[in-house]
């Protein structure tokens, strides 16, 4: 899925072919069809796995789907569905983050701001969804133009994404005015020696 998730998709098909009444195999495609953009399918997908399991756990997958679709309002219903109460708690931070990403799209930044000050926010721990937490948040202080709280929560985002799940380090790049040559070519030094950054701050 990492390398070609249209691939990953297409065999994932051939397997809900042959396999269709199992579980595994249709959570497979769901997820497969969700990475390739295909989000009807995988919508369609994920029911059918939460019908045949009861697992409420795949609610924030569906949730991103309804807004693939261009449907932020049903993201929000499912978001606000009883079944969220149960959830652990990284799915519950992960529909939180869908939730906002929701209202931005319904132009709602100020309240995609305030969706995400959760108790959440302030974790001591090293939980695995803390980077993309403090990213969203950090995105949403951003379309509200709240731009130097922001980047203490890229910072922040950038230091605790050791997996790379986010863009934080090239989103403090920008804000910080740094910019790099992607057509540097090591011919042209001598040295071998990598690029320094240019900079184009604005005032």
């Amino acid at each position: 899925m990492d390398v070609d998730a249209e691939a990953a998709w297409q065999h994932a098909l051939a397997a809900q072919k042959r396999g269709g009444r199992i579980a595994a195999v249709r959570e497979a495609a769901g997820i497969a069809a969700y990475k390739a953009g295909h989000f009807r399918e995988a919508l369609a997908e994920l029911r059918t796995v939460r019908r045949m399991t009861g697992d409420d756990s795949y609610l924030p997958l569906m949730a991103d789907c309804e807004r693939g679709l261009g449907r932020p309002e049903r993201a929000l219903d499912l978001a606000s569905s009883p079944e969220v109460g149960g959830l652990d708690t990284p799915a519950k931070v992960e529909m939180l983050i869908v939730a906002a990403g929701a209202r931005h799209d319904l132009g709602q930044h100020e309240a995609a701001v305030v969706s995400l000050q959760v108790s959440q926010l302030r974790t001591n721990s090293r939980a695995p969804w803390r980077a993309r937490l403090w990213y969203a948040y950090a995105d949403a202080l951003l379309s509200v133009g709240r731009t130097a709280e922001a980047r203490e929560w890229l910072v922040k985002a950038a230091e605790a994404d050791s997996d790379g799940e986010t863009d934080a380090a090239e989103r403090l790049d920008e804000l910080d005015g740094i910019v790099f040559d992607e057509d540097w070519d090591d011919a042209d030094d001598p040295d071998g020696a990598d690029p320094a950054p240019s900079t184009d701050r604005e005032g």
